[in-house]
């Protein structure tokens, strides 16, 4: 059925075309993360307009939050599913995604060209500690949101922090066997669950180091595999990345990888738009494409196949208890991670001070954005490394 029921109760009227340039204007202008960009929708089209029901919000909200992949952009497909069925949910994936990935594009464009240049050297020293400092925070605020006073939760929080700590590495079982644990300890039985471009232009498929479409296929696949494996929001897709394109295929250093989570940072949009860096920085265009498209696909087809059951097992506290212990492991893996790559951008007294200062601002007041915090580092950076050098 390509239309929901809940799709033909009365609601305010509202074109595809209204929808649509609402997500292509929230893909655009909209910066503070997947948390953030769900308050926008809940704002702007429950309470404002009136277009979704309270109800199919939060029972949207709730499918994002159980499934893998990214919560503010499977949201916004899921309402475009709500209101407009399986063409709906397409498009609006599209008009949300879109703006963000061309920018990213022309980011990765510049620094494919000029990334060896010192002044972009020197920003990107500020902005690797500023960061860290964020990842941090970022661990912090889904640690205490999903693992609370649980001591359960708490425990897998803190070993898979340690674990990923010391391995400098993300491992797929210490997921599942976090979502296994905490589903066994409640005393419930487990039940069976669902769970190239070709073009002329060199550039289109060139990297870092020259041409890459011999990456594509594993590109494709390893981006796929982050998107239906990955619980947790925002950055909680830092870790399993790191581990594979920094550890496991070498594709980019410590540096570029933490620049990439920079230019997630500085655009808006969903935050795991920062794999399409990383594929451009490893096959050109054609590889950025590859890794948003496998990111991004995985949680579309689960609107796309598991939306119209989800009324069925959302509420189920078999699923719960899987996904929470899922979850405090996302959030105990982004603090090791920030641990692994502070070590690597935190290499002197200055960008020790800006990573502190950051995590200070980030911690005591709301009214500053991260992007803003981004630049105002990538400023401190320039102005140090130029009186340094001056």
């Amino acid at each position: 059925m390509d239309t929901p029921a809940s799709a033909a109760l009365p609601a305010p009227p509202c074109t595809l075309r209204d929808f649509l340039l609402y997500f292509l204007r929230l893909g655009t202008f909209g910066f503070g993360g997947p948390i953030a960009l769900a308050g926008h929708m809940q704002r702007d089209l429950v309470e404002a307009r009136g277009w979704i029901s309270a109800q199919d919000y939060h029972e949207g909200l709730a499918f994002s939050q159980l499934s893998p992949g990214p919560l503010a952009a499977q949201l916004a497909m899921y309402l475009g599913w709500v209101r407009f069925g399986r063409s709906g949910a397409t498009l609006v994936a599209a008009a949300f995604i879109l703006p963000s990935f061309a920018m990213v594009a022309i980011l990765s464009s510049l620094y494919l060209r000029f990334g060896g240049l010192a002044w972009m050297q020197s920003a990107f020293y500020g902005v690797g500690a500023c960061v860290i400092a964020i990842v941090a925070r970022s661990a912090w605020k889904l640690a205490k949101t999903t693992v609370g006073k649980d001591r359960l939760l708490l425990a897998i929080c803190l070993a898979s922090g340690l674990i990923t700590a010391w391995s400098e590495t993300e491992f797929l079982l210490v997921f599942l066997g976090s979502g296994m644990l905490a589903l066994g300890l409640t005393r419930l039985r487990p039940k069976a669950t669902l769970a190239s471009i070709a073009a002329p232009f060199a550039w289109i498929f060139s990297g870092l180091h020259g041409p890459g479409q011999a990456e594509f296929l594993r590109l494709g696949w390893y981006f796929t595999e982050a998107g239906a494996f990955v619980f947790g929001s925002g950055l909680a897709i830092v870790p399993f990345l790191h581990g594979g394109v920094v550890d496991r295929f070498h594709w980019l250093t410590e540096r570029q990888f933490l620049d990439a989570v920079a230019v997630a940072m500085i655009t808006p949009g969903p935050v795991v738009i920062t794999v399409a860096f990383i594929g451009f920085l490893v096959a050109g265009a054609a590889g950025g494409l590859i890794a948003s498209a496998g990111v991004f696909l995985p949680p579309y087809l689960f609107v796309i196949v598991l939306a119209p059951a989800v009324r069925k097992w959302a509420a189920d506290p078999r699923v719960r208890a899987f996904v929470g212990g899922v979850t405090a492991a996302a959030a105990g893996a982004i603090g090791g991670a920030a641990f692994v790559l502070g070590r690597r951008a935190i290499v002197d007294v200055p960008t020790a001070a800006i990573g502190l200062v950051a995590l200070a601002v980030l911690t005591s007041t709301r009214k500053i954005p991260e992007p803003v915090l981004i630049l105002a580092a990538a400023a401190v950076g320039l102005a140090f490394r130029h009186g340094a050098t001056g």
